[in-house]
């Protein structure tokens, strides 16, 4: 018994496929399609059901009483302004540390090291990303703080000047102390990213350079570096993202204070929005929970802001290197 195998005209010069695979593929595309689209419109329905939450749960946390918002302030602004600015330092401070160590790593695991020592640094590095943030916060604590405050009795006696190296608490529970173990949580998914954007730069590209006489870093600045711009924005972003809603290791690194100053070694800092929420959501009362609620909507709509504003430096660092 003989099987005929109908085939589709094919164009000139080409080969006919069977009916069959242009049928099964077509119906393939139409599957992931519609799956693509259904994850899509679920993140979506996701993110919106957590803003409707917080705006309507939490609304009525700008307009409480004076004495809801306790020692921190009479209004609600009063009340969310050290708390806004202890998280954003914090996650400054982080970047400043975090970003370059990052991208130097990125790039001697794929320019630089041998194969044989970048796959186990790579490893260790991925590693990292793996530890609880509750250890961080434990080790930074009771280990880690204490080691810094000779280095910040330093940055006092010969900076002190400058009031961001005012008084050092003999602690080291400080906002520094804080950014700096937000630094380290965040490494790994910086480095990680990069480390993938910058080895997918094409690799003629390299070559090319070299061939022109180049040096490595000149190659690595004129062909890697333009390539992975927006891949390290976007890893940037990310690892700004885990800083700003980070809680345990900010609490049990910072003690809640009375007012946020902008002195990085004073222990009398106020704790970040997320650190802030975790601490008193137990100890809420009538009216509290609806504050908590409005500062965790103004640190949606700051994160939100900041990742739509990376977005479009993506999508202009592309258009960029399109043209």
């Amino acid at each position: 018994m003989s099987t005929t195998l109908t085939t589709k005209e094919a164009p000139a010069g080409g080969d006919p496929s069977p009916s069959w695979i242009s049928e099964r593929s077509g119906r393939g595309d139409a599957i992931f399609k519609g799956l693509t689209i259904a994850a899509a419109a679920l993140i979506l329905l996701a993110l919106a059901s957590v803003f409707i939450f917080l705006f309507t749960q939490g609304f009525a946390g700008f307009t409480q009483p004076a004495e809801v918002y306790s020692k921190y302030g009479s209004s609600f602004w009063g009340y969310v302004w050290p708390l806004l600015a202890s998280t954003i330092v914090a996650s400054l401070i982080a970047l400043i540390i975090a970003v370059p160590l990052a991208i130097g790593i990125a790039l001697v695991i794929t320019q630089y090291a041998p194969s044989w020592l970048s796959t186990p640094v790579a490893y260790v590095i991925d590693l990292l990303a793996a530890v609880p943030s509750v250890v961080y916060g434990l080790w930074a604590g009771i280990y880690l703080a204490p080691k810094l405050v000779p280095i910040y009795e330093w940055l006092h006696e010969h900076l002190g000047f400058i009031p961001l190296f005012g008084d050092v608490v003999s602690s080291g529970r400080s906002i520094s102390t804080a950014g700096l173990v937000l630094a380290i949580m965040i490494l790994p998914i910086i480095t990680a990213i990069s480390r993938e954007v910058f080895s997918r730069t094409p690799r003629l590209h390299r070559e090319a350079a070299l061939a022109l006489g180049a040096t490595r870093w000149e190659m690595i600045r004129m062909t890697v570096f333009p390539y992975g711009r927006s891949g390290v924005i976007s890893a940037v972003m990310l690892g700004l993202g885990r800083a700003l809603g980070e809680t345990m290791a900010v609490v049990m690194v910072l003690s809640p204070g009375t007012l946020f100053t902008f002195n990085l070694f004073s222990g009398s800092n106020t704790p970040s929005i997320a650190a802030n929420i975790a601490l008193r959501y137990k100890e809420r009362s009538e009216g509290t929970l609806e504050v908590l609620i409005a500062t965790g909507l103004v640190l949606f709509l700051l994160t939100f802001a900041i990742n739509f504003a990376a977005r479009w430096a993506v999508a202009r660092s592309e258009r960029k290197l399109a043209g």
